[in-house]
């Protein structure tokens, strides 16, 4: 039975994403809505598939029913099926505070435990969302930190240990290009070794990005070698496991004044939105391809192989791979 201690007001599950969606336009960005549209869509059609014309009605039981015909209704992994219950769980909770359904019926909704592993090799820090953060950090962040970490990450692709290893010295802001040396005897390393070392291009814009934060924020120390290193702290050059801190902090929506499901907003621990820095790399790899680079490449730039790149970095969908060819072939 459905708690009466309060009263609810009858409402259709269509009527309430619309209020729902209406909503979150007022407090979140594109992609966040678009992503709560596409969950909030499957849970009004499950809600039509099973006659549920009134959401005063909906019960934990119905939520278990909904979570396992989700599950069963698509091939899909656990990561995908946390995401979608995260988001559902922010969708009643909200249903709950216009005496939709019951106030704490969203603690019924059952958020499967996701493994580092799985989610690692899910992440993807999809190009929308991602240019969302940059022009954030753009806006109220210019050229700190966080903004020149993010942008060389995206623009580049290239792993944290590279980044890591960079150098002011290997910086041409002139050229536009910064150059990855293997240097195993000074502490930085680049997983290819030698074979690793490579120019890389980068745009005017984020060079200019890259200027400005070398002449006003970033710390003059050097690291244990007497080398400069592009990222510092206050005791020279900056670890990996800080690298990975702030993309963690970026990526969250919370940085960026939008509601988190189920996060803590506490400094010591990670927002379950917030995505590794292997998912901003799979992402950028993911948008070089979708915008037809040629797989070489982006071979070559990523320094990943054509094998390992379609295997593990590539996270285009089929029809977007169909579009792709299609655009190829519509001439012949």
């Amino acid at each position: 039975m459905v708690s009466r201690e309060v009263r609810l007001e009858p409402i259709e599950p269509r009527t309430a994403q619309q209020l729902f969606l209406d909503h979150k336009e007022t407090e979140c960005t594109e992609s966040t809505v678009r992503n709560h549209r596409y969950h909030t869509n499957e849970f009004v059609a499950w809600c039509e598939e099973n006659d549920v014309d009134n959401l005063n009605d909906l019960t934990g039981r119905d939520l278990q029913a909904l979570r396992l015909w989700r599950k069963e209704s698509g091939d899909i992994n656990l990561m995908t099926l946390n995401n979608y219950m995260c988001s559902l769980r922010v969708f009643i909770k909200w249903c709950g505070s216009i005496e939709a359904v019951p106030e704490n019926l969203y603690d019924k909704v059952m958020v499967p435990r996701v493994s580092p592993d799985d989610q690692q090799a899910d992440d993807t820090l999809d190009a929308e969302t991602a240019k969302e953060i940059l022009a954030y950090l753009s806006t109220f962040h210019y050229a700190s930190v966080e903004h020149a970490m993010l942008g060389l990450l995206w623009e580049s692709g290239m792993r944290i240990g590279a980044a890591n290893g960079l150098d002011v010295d290997d910086i041409d802001l002139a050229e536009e290009q910064l150059q990855l040396v293997h240097r195993p005897s000074e502490g930085t390393t680049l997983k290819n070794g030698s074979g690793g070392e490579r120019p890389i291009a980068i745009t005017a814009d984020f060079a200019d990005v890259l200027d400005a934060y070398i002449e006003t924020i970033r710390k003059d120390v050097p690291d244990d070698y007497g080398r400069d290193p592009l990222f510092t702290t206050s005791h020279g050059r900056m670890s990996r496991t800080s690298i990975r801190r702030i993309v963690y902090k970026v990526t969250a929506p919370c940085f960026r004044n939008e509601p988190c499901p189920d996060c803590t907003e506490s400094l010591s621990e990670r927002c379950p939105e917030a995505v590794n820095p292997h998912a901003v790399r799979r992402g950028s790899i993911t948008h070089y391809l979708t915008q037809d680079i040629p797989v070489e490449v982006v071979s070559d730039r990523m320094n990943v192989s054509r094998d390992v790149l379609h295997k593990h970095y590539d996270q285009r969908t089929e029809q977007v791979k169909l579009e792709q060819r299609r655009g190829y072939l519509e001439n012949i």
